[in-house]
């Protein structure tokens, strides 16, 4: 068994473990980072969701090594496409030209981009990054974790590491059960947190936003691409949740803002599904190089919410997670042949799935797109009436936080959840990121590095997006950094306003914003 010690472990290679990475090599520590997948990267990349931002980020309201991120993507494909000379001269170049974002990108670009960021460390020898690994055991004594025991898919042995910090990064909050770290898993009541939009009576633990298995998918009008009939296609093709305007499996959805019924076609007038998640514009390329234009296929209609994965057996997760594929394919089989055509038809059979651009066989993401994870039991939880528009009327920002550890900026923002719930969706404030959401009630050296923090079920809704996951991932990453190099605790960093003030300002130095400028409410 192959046995190693470091500075800082890092479990989780994702958004947020990435970034975590990136932050505590960066003050010389040895750092080991894991991720189960072959692509580290998690949202952005494995789980092939581009980012979901907010209005403001081309010019604030993220880290400097988020925007390095996204001035990368821009570069590889001006140094590396054949753009027109329209979009190689457009300083705000959006690849894909879809509207949920304004850097909609290709899953393995980002890939190719945060291994260029790594490089450094990796050279250097401060990284040791290790793919294909899952975490399957830890060992903590009293209010300290020692190790955590690794399984290595590439082959089927365990290895041990030992570190003096260790970071939680992974997409359900793994580490919180094998350390006996206390967690939270579902929906809190209106009784425990007096949140407006928390649930009547008892806490809910079912209660967890549904998940979804992305795939990446083409369109070359005019062909036949029609795969074989998914096994559970008619399972899939016959649900129609009571909560929902129709069949899942249809164009007739809820707008998760007003709660109403609205109709979103495939192809058609703005806005339209294709063009929302589109990673690949082929009018942005010369002629020959993009033959089909590519969308990414997280929509309503393939959100998995009949059952959750968190605290379930290895076998039952395993079963589910089948499921929501099925569902996913089921959504293609139905796209192919019997949608509605905006110009009238039935059925687009030239749609058909793109492995090269997921990294993967089939073309899915190589893991699902996680909502909603553990959470830590923190010293400090982020409430909705922290952050929510409609608690703080008048307000141009959330409620400010003196431990303030970075910003972010999203709406709450919940999907159906696995007991039936609908969605939960209303405005928030430009909020910050509070130093004890990040400390447990009771370990000493394991800290989250994703949206695995001290939120609700509410408040993840906000802070589980894109840049809010790479800061939440810096600040644990520095905070670890900072402990071994003052010789304190996270604990002691939240209690001590000095110690805060220096943990403050190395952020700041490291180019995090800890603080929003004056704004207008969102």
């Amino acid at each position: 068994m192959r046995d190693t010690s470091c500075d800082i472990l890092i479990v989780g290679g994702g958004t947020g473990g990435t970034a975590a990475a990136l932050a505590a090599c960066s003050l010389g520590f040895r750092v080991v980072l894991t991720e189960e997948t072959s692509w580290i990267g998690g949202q952005l990349t494995s789980q092939a969701v581009p980012p979901d931002e907010h209005p403001w980020i081309e010019s604030f309201g993220c880290t400097a090594r988020y925007r390095r991120y996204r001035d990368l993507v821009r570069q590889y494909y001006r140094g590396h496409t054949p753009l027109t000379k329209e979009a190689e001269e457009n300083p705000q170049l959006n690849p894909g030209s879809g509207w949920v974002s304004k850097l909609c990108h290709e899953p393995r670009i980002g890939w190719q981009v945060l291994n260029q960021m790594l490089q450094p460390a990796l050279g250097s020898g401060r990284l040791d990054l290790r793919l294909h690994r899952k975490p399957v055991s830890a060992d903590a004594s009293g209010d300290e974790a020692r190790c955590v025991s690794l399984l290595n898919y590439m082959t089927g042995e365990e290895e041990v590491v030992h570190a003096k910090y260790i970071l939680d990064a992974t997409e359900l909050g793994d580490l919180l059960p094998m350390t006996l770290t206390e967690y939270v898993i579902g929906a809190e009541s209106q009784r425990e947190t007096h949140e407006p939009n928390a649930v009547d009576g008892d806490h809910e633990e079912h209660n967890v936003q549904g998940l979804t298995w992305v795939f990446a998918m083409a369109h070359d009008d005019g062909s036949d691409r029609t795969i074989d009939k998914p096994a559970q296609y008619e399972r899939w093709r016959s649900l129609h949740p009571p909560f929902w305007p129709g069949p899942l499996l249809g164009f007739k959805d809820l707008n998760p803002h007003t709660n109403q019924p609205r109709h979103l076609p495939l192809f058609g007038p703005f806005p339209n599904l294709f063009e929302y998640r589109q990673i690949v514009d082929p009018g942005n390329f010369d002629e020959g190089y993009a033959q089909h234009p590519v969308t990414i296929v997280n929509w309503p209609m393939n959100d998995y919410f009949e059952a959750t994965i968190l605290d379930v057996s290895d076998d039952v997760m395993e079963h589910r997670l089948a499921d929501a594929k099925q569902l996913s394919l089921s959504l293609l089989y139905w796209l192919q042949t019997e949608a509605p055509r905006h110009d009238g038809g039935v059925g687009y059979p030239g749609l058909y799935l793109r492995p090269d651009v997921t990294g993967t066989p089939d073309g899915f993401a190589m893991a699902p797109y996680i909502r909603e994870s553990r959470r830590i039991m923190a010293r400090f939880t982020v409430l909705e009436q922290h952050v929510a528009a409609a608690s703080n009327p008048g307000r141009d920002r959330a409620v400010e936080f003196p431990d303030s550890v970075g910003v972010g900026a999203y709406r709450i923002d919940l999907h159906p959840s696995t007991n039936g719930k609908p969605y939960i969706d209303t405005s928030a404030l430009p909020f910050q990121i509070p130093l004890g959401s990040l400390v447990p009630v009771r370990m000493r050296n394991l800290i989250p590095a994703c949206k695995n923090l001290g939120v609700t079920h509410i408040t993840n809704g906000c802070y589980r997006l894109h840049p809010v996951e790479w800061n939440i991932g810096e600040a644990a990453g520095l905070l670890a950094g900072f402990c071994l190099l003052r010789g304190t605790e996270p604990a002691q960093v939240l209690e001590n306003e000095r110690l805060r003030k220096d943990y403050q300002a190395l952020l700041v130095k490291q180019g995090i914003e800890i603080e929003w400028p004056q704004l207008r409410a969102l």
